[in-house]
Order: C-alpha cells, then structure tokens, then sequence
C-alpha cells in the first residue's frame, strides 16, 4: 500500500505528435434534406395501371350513382311540388354548367403549357440551325403570347424597335431574352428565393413529425404554378400537378434532388450550422433543394432556353432568401 503521491517516468516514451493522430470521423450522419426527398419521390412516382383503373372506375361509380340520385330527387320534388322541383332543376344546371367552366379552364391551362413547349422546341431549333426566319418566327410568337401583358410593354416595344437591326438567329434570340425575358427571369427567382426560404425556416423551427414534408410539398407546388404563371402557362389545378410531376420526374432522373459534397458547406454556411445544429442543417440542405426545383421549373416553363442570359445558380438563390435567417450567407 503506497502513501502520497506516485511518481511515473515518461522519459523513455514517445512524445505526442497531434499532427500525425489518425482523423476522428464523425459517425453521426449529416444532413440529407429528407423531406425534399420525400417530396420528389411522392411527385415523381408514377401510379400503377391497377390503381388507374380502381380510381377510373370509382369515380365513374360515384358519379353515376350521384347523377342517378340527383335525378330520382328531382323528378319526386317536381312531382310534390313543381316550383321546388323548378328550383333544384336550375340549381343542378348551375352546377353543371360551372363544372364546364372548369373543365374547360383545364383545357386552356394544358393548351397554354403545350405553347410554351412548342415556342422552346422551336427556339432551340432555330439557334441550332440559324435560322433567322426560324427565330423571326420564335419572335412572333412570343409578342402574341405576352401581349396583353402591361408587366411586358416595355420589353415588347424595345424588342419591336430592335428586331429589325439583328440579322442573325442567335442575336435576335438573345435580344428576346434581355429584353422581354429578363423582367420575367427576376420574378421566377424572387418565387424561387420565398419558396426556399419558407422551407428552411419550416425544416429548421417546426418539430412536428411529416411538417416539414407538408411544407416543402406545398410550398414546392405554389412555387412551380408561379413561375409557370409569371411565363405565361399559367395552370389549372391538373396542370399544375403535372407541371410538378415533369419537374421532379427530370431531377430524379438526373440525380439532381440529392445532396451533393458542395451543398451544404457552399450554401448559407451549411457547414457550420449542421454543426451547431442538425435540424437548421436540415433546412439549409431542404432550402438549396427547394432552389434546384426552382431552377428546373424555370428552365421547364421558360419559352427561352438560357443562352445570352446567365442560368441562376443554387448557391446564389438561396445565399439571398437565406442571408440573416441563418447568418450572414457564404457562397
């Protein structure tokens, strides 16, 4: 049994070398921005033909089933009574002829999608080939769409008197894009920037469970009818889902909705935060996701593929809708 202190000699050992240490990884997983994940995998899932034909056959049921009642309903009021039976009549017509309307607003909202499609497709035909008439043509089309438009005066005057002084494709398709496009581009980016931001704040403050699922599916949803709206598709409720669905089926597809090395310590400081804090890493990471969908539904609904102006980056949108949320931004 020793008394006092003991005495141990270190002289014949190593000295520490912290330099040479083999590195500590860290075993707890970083942020992977889940509920953008979620989100793109609900959206871009393609339902099964069984399912197609249950909820196909459903409705027909339902509504044969309702239209059935409704008339049984009727002809039995105008029976008892004629002015009652008179009014449920003109009420069920009412009805019928809103549900018109709607259908038909549909229709126009897929019509309006498939005219920015085919101004696209001809542009990039055009610039490939050179083709001025091509791109005089492309021009044309784009005055017609925008001109009821007060927000594209200015663009459309500048463009007319411009128009005539380019003599080759590209130019005239590049004059299009600075003057009648840009306006348009800082609108999309602003949706883009609230959307982001409206996510990440969400992901980062709300700890309810599937909340920040919620959140990223809507706010992703309003996001894309209104940059389809500020180019001029503007959608119905069935177009806009399958605007939603095109997006993320094309991110998916190109791997795009995933967190990259760069993401997160390239965007808003990520990085740090994820350090201090994984639920305002998560929202970092479920913003700049946010920022991607953005982008590629920008690049959708634009009747111009980028060319002279410059493609909005990820790092810059959400370095602006997040600067003082989380910080001062990094980029």
């Amino acid at each position: 049994m020793t008394r006092g202190p003991v005495l141990i000699d270190l002289s014949d050992s190593p000295a520490a070398q912290p330099d040479i240490a083999p590195v500590v990884l860290d075993t707890e997983d970083g942020p992977q921005g889940d509920a953008m994940r979620h989100v793109a995998a609900l959206a871009a899932r393609r339902p099964s033909r069984l399912a197609q034909w249950f909820w196909s056959l459903a409705v027909m049921l339902v509504g044969f089933v309702v239209s059935l009642a409704a008339w049984d309903y009727v002809t039995g009021l105008l029976a008892r009574s004629p002015i009652l039976g008179g009014i449920a009549t003109a009420l069920i017509g009412l009805l019928i002829v809103v549900l018109l309307v709607i259908a038909l607003r549909e229709l126009a909202a897929f019509g309006r999608l498939r005219k920015l499609d085919s101004i696209q497709h001809q542009a990039k035909e055009a610039h490939m080939s050179g083709d001025l008439k091509g791109a005089r043509s492309v021009v044309a089309s784009l005055q017609t769409l925008y001109s009821k438009r007060d927000d594209t005066a200015w663009g459309r005057a500048e463009l007319t008197a411009q128009q005539n002084d380019v003599l080759d494709a590209e130019g005239l398709l590049g004059l299009a894009e600075t003057t009648l496009l840009a306006p348009l581009d800082a609108r999309a980016q602003r949706e883009v920037e609230a959307a982001a931001r409206q996510v990440a704040t969400v992901t980062a403050i709300v700890p309810l469970a599937l909340a920040d699922v919620f959140a990223a599916l809507t706010s992703n949803l309003r996001m894309i009818r209104r940059i389809a709206e500020i180019y001029g598709g503007r959608a119905g409720a069935l177009g806009s889902w399958r605007l939603t669905r095109t997006v993320f089926t094309h991110l998916v597809a190109t791997g795009a909705v995933a967190v990259g090395d760069d993401l997160i310590g390239s965007v808003a400081g990520g990085g740090v935060l994820s350090k201090v804090s994984r639920r305002f890493g998560e929202g970092v990471v479920n913003g700049a996701l946010t920022a991607r969908v953005g982008i590629a539904a920008i690049e959708v609904c634009r009747p111009l593929p980028f060319r002279t102006a410059k493609k909005p980056s990820v790092s810059g949108l959400v370095g602006r809708a997040l600067s003082g949320l989380f910080g001062r931004a990094q980029t």
